[in-house]
């Protein structure tokens, strides 16, 4: 039987923020990311943003690149997370 790991932080949200403050689309994200060698299509990404698929550590290593972002910022938990 297959398990899945349950994100606690959901770092999709995270992106999706980090990418709206760098003034930027998902599609010309994926077109950096893509030139940074990261094999990934607008589809994919777009399911990483909403938490369906998980994301790569090349893939987070270049978005921190491209948004300028520190690691600590792919990890902020949303509001209605802090209730632990």
């Amino acid at each position: 039987m297959e398990q899945k790991i349950k994100q606690d932080i959901v770092i999709g949200y995270n992106i999706r923020k980090l990418r709206k403050r760098a003034g930027l689309t998902q599609e010309q994200t994926v077109a950096r990311l893509q030139l940074m060698e990261c094999n990934i299509t607008r589809g994919s990404y777009a399911k990483i943003e909403v938490g369906l698929a998980n994301i790569r550590a090349t893939e987070m290593m270049a978005l921190k690149r491209i948004f300028g972002a520190d690691y600590s910022e792919f990890f902020v938990p949303i509001p209605d997370q802090r209730k632990s």
